[in-house]
């Protein structure tokens, strides 16, 4: 489990693929205090494991699922990846819960900077449009952030200097793909209502949830 909270941008060293997946290498410095074989590192949002590491790169292999998935798949030596340790029972909750299980790939439709930051409109898969609200989290390329705008096809997102500086955003344009991760909270709820459809506990809870503005 992650907080969406990029930690450091890792530089890809090396590219290994085989017809099972891929191995990266990632260089660092940060993430790497404290980490071990076997445990996870959110790379652009998506959860891998630590395969090896010595003082300045840690080593993970993505599988062929994850490629078909992930933006991981398009990674080629010198790209900038955004990093992310586990979420330990100490760490602040800055973001949002973020598992690190990317939903979808999308791209970026446009940026439009000003003198405070950036506007940036994302096309979004019309299978997960529900899950996205007008001020809700979502995560992309592991960041989290705040949803403006929901529009047909798009979220649009405004993203501050101290996010940019932190993270890859300074490195996207127009076309570049990304990873998202909807809220949980929200397939939870789908869930929930789906799975209990007219027994009277869920029925409650729909009106409930109808009256708030939820539903």
């Amino acid at each position: 489990m992650f907080t969406g909270i990029v930690e450091e941008v890792g530089l890809v060293i090396s590219v290994n693929r085989s017809s099972d997946g891929k191995e990266l290498v990632i260089g660092c410095c940060t993430v790497l205090a404290g980490t071990a074989t076997g445990d996870s590192i959110s790379i652009n949002g998506a959860c891998q494991t630590v395969t090896s590491f010595d003082n300045n790169s840690f080593k993970v292999f993505a599988s062929k699922v994850t490629l078909d998935i992930t933006n991981l798949d398009h990674l080629n030596q010198g790209d900038f990846v955004n990093l992310e340790r586990a979420l330990t029972p100490e760490k602040r909750m800055g973001g949002h819960i973020v598992q690190g299980h990317v939903d979808f790939r999308s791209r970026v439709m446009s940026l439009k900077k000003d003198s405070n930051g950036i506007e940036i409109l994302i096309q979004c898969d019309s299978a997960y449009t529900k899950y996205i609200v007008d001020k809700g989290s979502i995560t992309v390329d592991g960041i989290s952030l705040t949803v403006v705008e929901k529009g047909s096809g798009y979220f649009k997102l405004y993203v501050i200097p101290e996010t940019i500086k932190g993270t890859n955003i300074n490195l996207w344009h127009e076309g570049t793909i990304v990873n998202i991760e909807v809220d949980i909270l929200a397939k939870y709820i789908e869930s929930l209502l789906h799975d209990g459809k007219g027994e009277d506990g869920d029925s409650r809870l729909l009106s409930k949830l109808v009256e708030n503005g939820f539903a």
